[in-house]
């Protein structure tokens, strides 16, 4: 599967859709009220609407005149082209050539593309440090896709990084890992398969997990992973997971191994939230991990049970639910 829909709030704030606004004539919130999103819509290539805009370099064009960008808050950027498998650079630095007219932003997401624009094995993320460095002031950084590459992550003000992809390649997730982001609150990775081009070494993961690094981490999610058995396991001994309060281990292959490996190993008691929605565990497993953890208070999200696809005779095939 890829992703179906697009992001409804982003930074606590709504997202509304800039061009479809301005298409439809409705009047413009106030700057600070709303995540803008900027993209155009694929429709408009093949069936133009009237007062429909030109591509994206005019729906820029238009926000920049229209709006109070000094006031903006939030951004996510979307699709720029009918093709939008390469090119997101463009964006990023379209945004970082003009980041002295967004002094008050404080979040962005990059890519914020579904299915019918671009299968996110497809999209082809860029470098966030050039974006990080722009805006020492920003918050939250959220990107979607499969990333080329990923300089030194290093971000005094930083406290919510979050990369979703249908396969994290193995610089991504060791610059990750070796972060310099002393104010990091929420880290999520969607780790996805190699088939994208993802990792499974989950000792990449060692130095995030070891607990010395992200020392205001408490929320860890390390999800949607062909591997997540071994990472259930990694995470059941690893001493960062005393100071969360909530974990995602979700949208991955998590069967009995991993659940028991959870079972067993260090307290998770402490925890408000434990996210392990599309898994393939047995009713007997998904109840053994309530009655331990639900009677402490911790809620436990146990939904979207899968069963392995089998194919003739061969092996039954384990899915993650988000791929290409």
């Amino acid at each position: 599967m890829s992703v179906e829909n697009h992001l409804t709030t982003f930074h606590g704030l709504p997202v509304v859709d800039y061009a479809a606004l301005m298409t439809k004539g409705e009047p413009l919130p106030a700057p600070d009220a709303v995540a803008w999103r900027l993209a155009v819509d694929p429709g408009d290539w093949y069936n133009p609407r009237p007062g429909g805009f030109d591509g994206y370099d005019a729906v820029w064009q238009d926000f920049l005149a229209r709006v109070d960008v000094h006031r903006v808050r939030a951004l996510v950027l979307g699709c720029w082209d009918r093709s939008a498998y390469e090119g997101i650079e463009d964006l990023r630095d379209l945004l970082v050539d003009r980041a002295g007219s967004f002094p008050a932003l404080r979040a962005v997401f990059l890519g914020d593309l579904v299915r019918e624009e671009s299968d996110i094995a497809y999209l082809h993320q860029c470098d966030p440090v050039p974006l990080l460095d722009a805006f020492p002031l920003l918050e939250e950084f959220g990107a979607r896709g499969g990333h080329q590459g990923c300089g030194p992550l290093r971000h005094a003000a930083l406290r919510t990084l979050r990369f979703e992809s249908g396969g994290l390649p193995a610089e991504v997730v060791r610059a990750v890992a070796e972060a310099e982001l002393p104010a990091l609150e929420s880290l999520t990775l969607w780790l996805g398969v190699e088939d994208y081009g993802g990792t499974n070494d989950v000792s990449l993961l060692a130095p995030l997990l070891e607990g010395r690094r992200l020392p205001a981490l408490r929320h860890l999610g390390l999800a949607d992973s062909e591997v997540q058995d071994a990472i259930a396991a990694a995470v059941a001994t690893a001493p960062v997971v005393a100071r969360l309060t909530s974990l995602d281990l979700s949208m991955g292959v998590l069967t009995e191994a991993g659940a028991r490996a959870l079972l067993e190993g260090q307290s998770l008691t402490h925890l408000e939230h434990l996210d392990l929605h599309h898994h393939f565990l047995s009713q007997e497993t998904s109840d053994a991990l309530r009655a331990a953890l639900e009677p402490a208070g911790v809620v436990l999200d146990t939904s979207d049970p899968q069963i392995p696809e089998q194919y003739g005779e061969g092996d039954p095939w384990f899915y993650v639910a988000v791929s290409e």
